[in-house]
């Protein structure tokens, strides 16, 4: 079977799961008021990453007792500083379903040596939650950016429990419902839902992670970057945003912008309400057609920003290189970049259908998918 290509093409073609794409209102000029070539310890750099902090609580609705802090090293450092400065004061159970959650498991048996009690799932599938004892400490991600695959709900994990829950939030975080009161350590970076540039990461600290920082001190050593406290108590001006380390302020800006633009499209709601029409684009395509489908098998667990697809015809001998092919065609299209499936994820497609991405560039580019998949099962 040959298609014709279709007329219409997406406005934007970036469908990247990180770096994702700009809001769609954002040119270089929303960066003209960066301080650039000033100290970030300046009046001015201070009340610029305050902004950032005081907006990231606003639209995300994280209460008024928790800490956020600006860190360096995207999400991994956010993460790493939560992992080598909380764990080992009890035990520890590590999850993972996907690439990002493996490579924390990696981190803490086999870098930190923690005997750690580690559940796993298949690309696809989702740990039992449930099942999990949480007066031990639990490491998880919330969506598993590389699988498609995100936690439906926040109802398994207990109020009252004595671990901490350490979740890496960075795929879900201005997309999902993240249930704080459930959330003791909470990480994300700027470069996924809000399209931000990378480099910096966001850490969230409940009280009881507070408490923990405060009342232990871990057996190995902490390099500078990773401290957060100091003679036993928590270092405040990381979260008043004196961060660690010298931050760029053109990125700063960046990220205020984005914070701009959330409020106005609805704040939280918005948002959502954005990813959840992209993404079901995408499922409905998907729903018409016999040769594609989402990675993710439960419905309840299916992402509204890493959206995956594997492609089911028979016909296909060698999945991975035909998914490179297709994914090929339609970067050269200019139709659709980047949408290969990640490296160590089975072979297919992953769509990018956070908030910044207009439903109306997701309904633009399937079309052409519809195309490149005939034109390379036709080759």
């Amino acid at each position: 079977m040959t298609m014709q290509k279709p007329a219409a093409r997406p406005d934007n073609p970036r469908f990247s799961s990180g770096p994702c794409a700009k809001p769609p209102t954002w040119t270089p000029d929303v960066l003209a008021d960066a301080p650039l070539g000033r100290s970030h310890r300046a009046p001015v750099g201070k009340a610029k990453l305050k902004a950032a902090i005081d907006g990231t609580r606003e639209i995300l609705g994280i209460p008024e007792d928790y800490r956020i802090g600006i860190v360096p090293a995207s999400d991994t450092g956010a993460v790493e500083m939560a992992l080598w400065s909380l764990l080992g004061d009890r035990p520890v159970q590590m999850v993972a379903w996907e690439s990002f959650g493996a490579g924390w498991v990696t981190d803490v048996v086999k870098q930190l040596k923690i005997d750690a009690t580690t559940h796993t799932a298949d690309y696809g599938e989702i740990v039992d939650m449930a099942a999990l004892d949480y007066d031990k400490d639990v490491v998880f991600t919330w969506n598993g950016t590389t699988s498609g695959v995100c936690v439906p709900t926040g109802d398994m994990i207990p109020a009252e429990r004595d671990g901490l829950t350490i979740c890496d939030a960075t795929s879900a975080a201005f997309a999902q419902d993240l249930p704080w009161d459930k959330l003791d350590v909470t990480t994300f970076s700027w470069q996924k839902v809000m399209g931000g540039e990378a480099a910096h990461g966001m850490l969230i600290l409940s009280p009881r992670a507070v408490a923990r920082l405060e009342s232990y001190t871990p057996a190995w050593p902490l390099p500078k970057i990773f401290r957060l406290t100091k003679g036993g108590k928590l270092i405040e001006g990381i979260f008043e945003g004196a961060t660690i380390n010298t931050p760029s302020m053109l990125c700063v800006e960046d990220y205020l912008f984005a914070l701009d633009w959330a409020r106005s499209v609805g704040g939280l709601d918005g948002l959502r309400m954005r990813a959840d029409a992209n993404a079901q684009a995408v499922w409905n395509f998907c729903a018409t057609r016999d040769w594609i489908d989402n990675l993710a098998r439960d419905r309840a667990t299916w992402s509204n920003t890493s959206v995956c697809l594997k492609f089911t015809d028979d016909r296909i001998t060698d999945s991975a290189a035909f998914a490179k092919a297709v994914a090929k065609r339609l970067e050269a299209e200019g139709v659709a970049l980047d949408i290969g499936a990640y490296r160590d994820a089975p072979a297919g497609l992953r769509i990018w259908c956070g908030a910044t991405v207009e439903t109306s560039d997701i309904e633009a580019m399937l079309p052409w998918l519809d195309w490149a998949f005939h034109a390379e099962l036709a080759a």
